[in-house]
This record gives C-alpha cells, sequence and structure tokens, in this order.
C-alpha cells in the first residue's frame, strides 16, 4: 500500500451537487432556482392541485348525485359461468371463495353475489355472501345446496 492507491472508506464519501455553497461550487448564486420570483423563496410550497389562479380542473366539472360512502360492491358471478366450470372439470360439488379465487372468477377480498342468469344443471353446495332470489331457486331445483356467509 502506498499513497497512489489509497481510497476512501466505503460510504465516506457523498455523491450529489451541494447547491447554494458558495460561488466557488459553481452551483452557488441563485442556487439553481433563477431570478427573483415566489419559486425562488424559500417556504415556498404550491398547494395541491393550485393551477396559478385558474379555476382548478376539480372545482371546473359538474357535480351531481349522490356517493354513499357505506356501499358494498359485490362481484357478480352468473350460473352459466358456474355449469361452464362444471362442464370443464373444473369444479365438482363444491363452490366456495378459494375456489372460485383459484378460477380466477373473484380477488381474495371480493364480496361474491351469484347471480341467476343461465341454467344450472350440476348439483353444487355454494357458499358465497350473497344470492338472488332467482339463483337460489335454480340452485336448489338442480338439487344443490345453498350457504350464505
Amino acid at each position: 500500500m502506498s499513497l497512489h492507491n489509497l481510497t476512501p472508506a466505503e460510504g465516506s464519501i457523498k455523491k450529489g451537487k451541494r447547491i447554494a455553497r458558495g460561488e466557488g461550487s459553481g452551483k452557488g448564486g441563485t442556487a439553481t432556482r433563477g431570478h427573483n420570483g415566489q419559486k425562488s423563496r424559500s417556504g415556498y410550497s404550491k398547494k395541491i392541485g393550485f393551477e396559478g389562479g385558474q379555476m382548478p380542473l376539480q372545482r371546473r366539472v359538474p357535480k351531481f348525485g349522490f356517493t354513499n360512502i357505506n356501499r358494498k360492491e359485490y362481484q357478480g358471478i352468473n350460473l352459466d359461468k358456474l355449469q361452464s366450470l362444471v362442464d370443464s372439470g373444473k369444479i365438482t360439488d363444491t363452490v366456495n371463495l378459494d375456489i372460485l379465487i383459484a378460477n380466477r372468477l373473484a380477488r381474495k377480498n371480493d364480496l361474491i353475489k351469484i347471480l341467476g342468469n343461465g341454467e344450472l344443471k350440476a348439483k353444487l353446495n355454494i357458499t358465497v355472501h350473497k344470492f338472488t332470489a332467482t339463483a337460489k331457486a335454480a340452485i336448489e331445483a338442480a338439487g344443490g345446496e345453498v350457504v350464505t356467509l
């Protein structure tokens, strides 16, 4: 080891430009902020959505109606979709959340509702969050069982 191959310890030298540390650094003077104006001052911060005094987009767009913050969104699955899965051999006799997620009909945190569109010939034991009246009747008419979570 000699003087020509000495190097500083790992992480001891900071990389990056040191702005506003005098004229000699080449980054002094206006410190990359330009001349005068609001943005050149210390303490400047722009409000979110501020458009320079122009009426902001969220205030220009018309608003109407009512949004219920307690609304529950259900992922609807029709009986004909379940019948097609039975025909392809992906479902045998029980249908629950895990099976529906595995077949990509729903996601992990979805609330699921079985809808009555289509025809169900297979006898299925279905366990989900909700059923329509027509779906419930069709499942029980095919000899299946309905369980609400």
